[in-house]
């Protein structure tokens, strides 16, 4: 941990975690009740974001995530027309939260300023913790192999935490990938399916009953990036292991399921 005490910011007086529909295996409940126990924190449970701000006509608003989308993995801040069907679509899913998107990649960092955007200024300060929950699989531009990457938590203000990047985010065992890439060597399409199967229990998919297990870490990742500026820890072990790895992730949220020594005796000390 290299933050100091010194450096750290006050707790927020209170968090809102908001749902996500389309995950039916998510007990925000549990989470609440995980992050309150843990940190003796006012934590309360919203709707969905955009369900429980509507403060604009969804057709405006789904004009603006239209924008959102990741066309070229490449090119960093893409600045286009949307289409009419490609607005059409955010209307549906806007109207029905509870629908699972495909496999369409939003720049996280653009969308969490449109959920900044959306939160009235007497919610807006760092005594407030907001934790969107969001099934719109995010991503990041890395500077230094220039693509953008899923990512599971996009820390800033709001933090969010996507559903689908805890997924997609984090790559699966090698042999997966291996597998795939003989199937196309042999022009043959994947059987994506069939190779998930052969590696079950050592990823996360979508319905997962584990899904709310691992997510109590992220929101602690959130919660100690809003106070430190520093949401990982190098510990495997430590919930807060920046994992880009499936079975890192599972060890861990799962295997672990705590905090390492120093992250834990932090939180004793706001708790």
């Amino acid at each position: 941990m290299t933050s100091s005490r010194s450096e750290t910011l006050a707790p927020p007086s209170r968090i809102f975690l908001y749902e996500d529909p389309s995950s039916p295996t998510v007990d925000l409940g549990e989470l609440r009740s995980h992050l309150k126990e843990g940190t003796g924190l006012n934590v309360e449970t919203r709707p969905e974001f955009f369900s429980y701000y509507r403060d604009e006509d969804l057709e405006t608003r789904a004009s603006k995530l239209a924008r959102l989308k990741v066309r070229n993995l490449h090119r960093e801040q893409q600045d286009f027309e949307p289409l009419l069907g490609e607005v059409n679509f955010e209307l549906r899913l806007l109207s029905d939260p509870s629908r699972r998107l495909p496999g369409i990649l939003y720049d996280g960092f653009r969308f969490q300023e449109l959920l900044r955007s959306l939160i009235p200024p007497e919610e807006r300060s760092l005594r407030t913790l907001h934790l969107p929950l969001t099934s719109r699989l995010l991503a990041t531009f890395d500077p230094n192999d220039r693509v953008y990457h899923a990512r599971v938590i996009v820390c800033g203000y709001p933090c969010v935490i996507s559903t689908s990047g805890i997924v997609e985010g984090p790559a699966k065992p090698k042999e997966f990938y291996r597998a795939r890439r003989g199937y196309s060597i042999l022009g043959m399409s994947p059987p994506t399916e069939a190779l998930k199967e052969e590696i079950r229990g050592r990823f996360i998919d979508y319905d997962d009953d584990r899904m709310t297990e691992v997510l109590k870490g992220y929101v602690l990742q959130a919660l100690f990036y809003h106070m430190m500026g520093d949401p990982f820890c190098e510990d495997r072990d430590c919930r807060l292991f920046n994992a880009h790895w499936q079975e890192e992730m599972i060890r861990a949220q799962l295997t672990s399921g705590r905090l390492c020594p120093e992250h834990r005796e932090f939180l004793s000390r706001i708790a």
